[in-house]
């Protein structure tokens, strides 16, 4: 299997994180982890909400989301490096980071959880470092599974797809958002969903995710597109779009 980049523990990229999950608005996109978690809790529509799993969930802020409406919340991510700040970003009720700005120079940032008000949402959300191909039994009974950004950064994404289901409660909701930027130093070539041709058609991550998930979820509306903007210094981003779908498990 491919094992999951360094580029997920460095400072840097925590940094960089935090800014996205905290930070400033920039370019004129909105906060992208909170627009998915609002995304996820429009699509209830009635639903139960009783427990939800935010599986690749980085430094936390859509876990924290989530769980304005959740009674419980899991979010889990393969970084240590992330699990340990989303930790101490609960226990301390603030996201403290140095900002990249220019070569060696930062500036120092803190967001508070009050100030989201999320204080009182953070109580109710535990993180945990696993793995999304091999969860625990522990991972189960959701209402809500919800991937985001992550397809494209699983060694097997067709195992997590596979196995999903088992987690979810009949007519609960499977979110997925990505951008579909496969590279093999994340996910071996014969593994992609999509993004390539099949008996000489384009066959897309789309296509990919319907026919993995078909036997036992339904597409429940036509996918859309969130923007988002990753912050790596004060004169570089990353603006990006993610596809979302959002899928409901059919009864057993």
């Amino acid at each position: 299997m491919n094992e999951p980049s360094g580029y997920y523990e460095s400072n840097t990229t925590l940094a960089q994180y935090l800014e996205f999950h905290f930070g400033e608005s920039w370019h004129g996109e909105a906060n992208f982890p909170k627009e998915l978690a609002d995304a996820a809790l429009g699509a209830l529509d009635g639903r139960a909400s009783c427990r939800a799993l935010d599986i690749g969930c980085a430094v936390g802020r859509t876990s924290l989301e989530l769980a304005r409406q959740f009674d419980h919340v899991d979010g889990v991510d393969y970084s240590e490096t992330f699990i340990g700040k989303c930790r101490e970003v609960v226990r301390e009720g603030v996201a403290r980071y140095a900002r990249p700005e220019e070569g060696e120079l930062v500036s120092y940032q803190e967001r508070s959880l009050a100030a989201l008000g999320l204080t009182e949402a953070a109580r109710r959300v535990a993180f945990h470092q696993g793995d999304a191909c091999k969860l625990g039994a522990d991972y189960r009974d959701y209402d809500l599974v919800l991937a985001g950004n992550l397809i494209d950064r699983l060694y097997n994404p067709s195992l997590f797809l596979e196995q999903i289901h088992e987690r979810i409660n009949a007519l609960g909701l499977l979110v997925i958002a990505s951008p579909y930027t496969w590279l093999e130093e994340y996910t071996p070539r014969q593994d992609w969903l999509g993004g390539f041709l099949k008996d000489g058609e384009p066959f897309t991550t789309l296509d990919g995710l319907k026919a993995a998930l078909s036997p036992r979820f339904r597409l429940l509306a036509e996918p859309r597109s969130l923007p988002f903007v990753i912050r790596e210094t004060r004169n570089k981003f990353q603006h990006s779009f993610s596809e979302l779908t959002i899928w409901e498990k059919l009864p057993d």
